[in-house]
């Protein structure tokens, strides 16, 4: 019997995937937005099972990010490997933009990001040709609709890798694959057979996501729309299918000739919710009359396919579960929200300690530009990773005594301010535990004109605690949340139930997925009172009947 690829294959919110093959070894690379470290890099030897095993940018190879709404920083990037060394390109909106890091090791490390000044636009990616030659392309308003004016694109210029510059003027290739589609981007270039093969996303990264292809004789030519576009998509399905946002799709050829491609899509919860995000999915390509096939025979991601059988099963260690903070250094699944440019946290005596500095964990959401200011301030006090099952809880166990409007506890976080807290505080001179949502109003995204938002915080529970000791667990069923909290396992008491649709991405802005974790805030205060962490656990729940 043949083993299976399941998908998602990176599940979680790891989206925007672009995957290399070096030899016989697989290598994927996905957005992280304001996440730090960034652009988490996985290895594959059978394109199933992963490890995480870098992150290409982080604060030693000078990472500047900025939490505020989780909809800047990383995203999109390309990943290549050519004659013994690792390409990543990428934007990032939080600093000068477009960048590249190289590494003769995928595990690392990385180089210092080589700044690109001349790649403009969005979703910048590169091509080694056959012959050597290095090509670089993008995103941007490029192409002229024959009025005069500018409409968005993609452009192609040959690439000096190095000396990171350009060497050629860009050109424009190709603009959209139906007439007046909507945001062609994330462009990749491939060289196969007689033809070079450019494969986009368009319709946007949500619900009216897909995947597009185009062909060229000559790598500069305008390139000839596939006549069955959209190759891939979950658009046609309607917004109950399992699986939807499909699109932003990169390819990789097997040894054995074979072709796979992956790309990023979401699993609905209860048919309306969002809240892993976007994951890294896979799907089986072939070709026929010179065009690659998404998915043969269904058109469509499957939850799972046969393996191929030229790759031997390949499976690692998985994802931690439990952390009671024994090593001296955070677990490489372990993030943060923003550069962290002080010292707010340590490990010490296996607890893991965050102090109550300043910086809160629901600040009010800054407009954005691309331009970079580098507030240094702007990270979270908050020690997070990725959420990656629709059933899961989060539990931790703390020591913590709150003096005035300190706060320390869980917390489950999505994009745009919207957040669940089961903190302990001070309500009014008297020890509790409380359940607190963080939700946000604005009319435009941080990043366009007119941008306002305003934050809104409900206490929805809370119950009298008055030892520093305490155990608080946020069980999510779907997006039915169980609040708990006691001195012990054996009898957590239930504080509330809440409705986890409050953060779902279609309501906060489509561009994360939930992360979880432990925080300690002084709540614009700075002070030397610490939470601390003695274990933290995040596991698979079984569905109740």
């Amino acid at each position: 019997m043949n083993q299976k690829m399941k998908n998602p294959i990176i599940p979680g919110f790891y989206p925007d995937p672009s995957i290399c093959r070096a030899g016989d070894e697989f290598y994927l690379a996905c957005s992280s937005f304001e996440l730090c470290p960034g652009i988490p890099v996985f290895h594959s030897r059978d394109l199933a099972h992963w490890e995480l095993c870098s992150y290409a940018v982080s604060g030693q190879n000078g990472l500047h990010v900025e939490k505020n709404s989780m909809t800047g920083g990383l995203m999109a990037p390309t990943v290549r490997y050519y004659d013994g060394t690792f390409y990543i390109i990428n934007a990032n909106f939080c600093d000068k933009g477009n960048y590249i890091v190289t590494a003769q090791n995928p595990y690392g490390p990385w180089s210092e990001p080589h700044w690109l000044s001349d790649v403009p636009g969005i979703d910048a990616s590169i091509f080694f040709d056959h012959d050597g030659r290095c090509y670089v392309l993008g995103t941007g308003n490029v192409w002229d609709n024959g009025t005069g004016v500018k409409e968005r694109g993609i452009w192609l210029a040959e690439y000096d890798i190095r000396n990171f510059k350009m060497a050629g003027e860009p050109v424009t290739i190709f603009n959209s694959a139906l007439r007046v589609g909507s945001s062609p981007e994330s462009p990749h270039l491939y060289h196969v057979g007689d033809y070079y093969y450019l494969v986009i996303a368009e319709g946007g990264t949500e619900h009216y996501h897909a995947v597009m292809t185009a062909r060229s004789k000559d790598i500069f030519g305008f390139y000839e729309g596939n006549p069955a576009n959209p190759v891939l998509t979950h658009r046609h399905m309607g917004y109950s299918c399992p699986v939807t946002n499909v699109g932003h799709a990169d390819l990789v050829q097997l040894p054995d000739g074979s072709w796979y491609a992956v790309m990023l899509a979401s699993r609905l919860i209860e048919g309306k919710c969002k809240n892993l995000g976007r994951e890294t999915f896979i799907c089986p390509v072939v070709w026929e009359r010179d065009w690659p096939l998404f998915s043969p025979q269904t058109g469509r991601l499957e939850m799972e396919y046969d393996m191929p059988e030229s790759l031997a099963p390949a499976e690692y260690p998985p994802e931690p579960e439990w952390d009671d903070f024994e090593s001296e250094e955070l677990k490489p699944c372990w993030n943060f929200w923003g550069t962290p440019y002080e010292a707010f946290y340590k490990i010490h005596h296996s607890k893991l300690i965050i102090k109550c500095i300043r910086q809160q964990l629901a600040e009010e959401i800054h407009p954005s530009s691309l331009v970079p200011e580098y507030h240094k301030d702007r990270f979270a006090p908050f020690v997070a990773r990725r959420q990656r099952s629709i059933h899961t809880a989060v539990t931790c166990r703390m020591t913590f005594m709150p003096e005035g409007v300190q706060s320390a506890g869980l917390a489950v976080v999505q994009a745009m301010n919207h957040q669940y807290h089961l903190e302990r505080a001070c309500e009014d001179g008297k020890q509790t535990v409380r359940f607190v949502r963080y939700t946000a109003d604005y009319d435009v995204m941080p990043h366009m004109p007119g941008f306002q938002s305003r934050t809104k915080k409900d206490v929805l529970a809370q119950a009298a605690w008055e030892e520093a000791d305490i155990i608080l667990q946020i069980e999510m069923e779907g997006e039915a949340f169980s609040i708990r909290y006691g001195a012990d396992l054996s009898s957590l008491r239930e504080l509330c139930t809440a409705d986890g649709a409050a953060i779902n991405p279609e309501k906060a802005g489509c561009m994360a997925g939930t992360i979880c974790g432990m925080f300690a805030s002084g709540n614009g205060a700075d002070s030397e009172n610490q939470a601390e962490f003695d274990w933290f656990e995040m596991k698979p729940v079984s569905v109740h009947s």
